[in-house]
This record gives C-alpha cells, sequence and structure tokens, in this order.
C-alpha cells in the first residue's frame, strides 16, 4: 500500500478532533481490493455550521491550506454535494472532503462504517458496500474502467464482507443494474 503516512496526516487530526468521518474512494478500495497508486484521500464528514471552526482548528494554515470558515460553512449548508480541499504543504497530498448533507447513502455509509488498523492508528473506512455503489456511480457518470477493476478486486479479495441483499437492495434503488451487469453478468 502507499505510504500510509500520508493517509494519516488528515486521519489522525480527525481522530483527535472527534470529527465523524469515513474514508472512501480509491483509498477505502485499496483496503478492501488491491493496492493501487492514488494521487488523494477521499472522505465524507458529518458536521454542523457550528462545528466548522473545528476543522479549520485541526488543520492549521501553516501546515495545510484549509478553506476559509465561511467557504466552510456555505458547503456544510449545501443539502447535497457538499465539498472542500485540504491541502498538506509540506508534501501536497490532498483530501477531498465530502460533506454528509441529507445524502442518505453518506448517512447510511457513517452508521454502518467500519474500523480497521493502518499503521499505528485506527480509522474509519466506508462499507464495502457503500465504496461498491459509489464506484457503479462514478463508472455510470465517467466510464473509467478503473472503478469497475476497483470493483472486481474488493468482491475478490473481501467477497466475504459484503451484505450482497443489501448491496443488490442498493444498486436497484440507484438505478446501477445496467453498470453492475458489467461486474456480475448473471
Amino acid at each position: 500500500m502507499q505510504e500510509h503516512n500520508l493517509f494519516l496526516i488528515f486521519l489522525s487530526l480527525l481522530e483527535v478532533n472527534n470529527i465523524t468521518y469515513i474514508v472512501t474512494g480509491s483509498v477505502a478500495s485499496i483496503i478492501y481490493g488491491e493496492p493501487r497508486l492514488t494521487h488523494d484521500i477521499d472522505l465524507v464528514i458529518e458536521l454542523d455550521t457550528k462545528d466548522a471552526q473545528k476543522i479549520v482548528d485541526a488543520f492549521p494554515d501553516d501546515k495545510f491550506y484549509c478553506p476559509p470558515i465561511e467557504v466552510i460553512k456555505l458547503e456544510i449548508r449545501r443539502p447535497f454535494r457538499g465539498h472542500f480541499n485540504l491541502i498538506h504543504h509540506e508534501s501536497g497530498f490532498k483530501a477531498d472532503i465530502y460533506l454528509s448533507g441529507k445524502d442518505f447513502l453518506h448517512k447510511w455509509a457513517i452508521e454502518n462504517r467500519k474500523r480497521y488498523k493502518l499503521g499505528n492508528c485506527d480509522i474509519w473506512v466506508a462499507p464495502p458496500e457503500y465504496v461498491i455503489l459509489r464506484k457503479l456511480e462514478y463508472f455510470k457518470e465517467g466510464k473509467s474502467d478503473k472503478h469497475l477493476t476497483d470493483i472486481k478486486n474488493i468482491l475478490e479479495i473481501s467477497g466475504d464482507l459484503i451484505d450482497f441483499d443489501t448491496l443488490l437492495d442498493m444498486i436497484t434503488d440507484h438505478n446501477l443494474d445496467a453498470e453492475w451487469g458489467l461486474i456480475n453478468p448473471c
């Protein structure tokens, strides 16, 4: 796996500041599937506007690019697709932060998150069903085969962790049956 210290740059600060999060995207795919290179970490966090200062305090501007608190509050208020970035100055490593907002799937993933050990730190990772569903959505939007490859690797390596009844219900609910058929033609 890529040097896990890059991931912990962000995750350890979320942990010590009691900010609810899940790791998703390519890093979650790496955890459940095969190692591959990634240039950032995708995180979903739960945050209210009254707690926006926690992010600013956790990621001080002498070590990180963190958007102004007004931008963070604006993104928190979006019911769907709230987003901002954090960048570690020394390494250039980036965290894409997605706000849970009113997205049912984000909320479900946070409620069903899994604890994993990464180096000497325990981290919260989105459940594999969520990772697969999001990868199917990303494939539907952009047609990048890397998402299908990630899904195949997750199924092969971590298939025993997946609740297939829940996954298949979610796939149908999100109109992703055609994309799923590319992975599992049966």
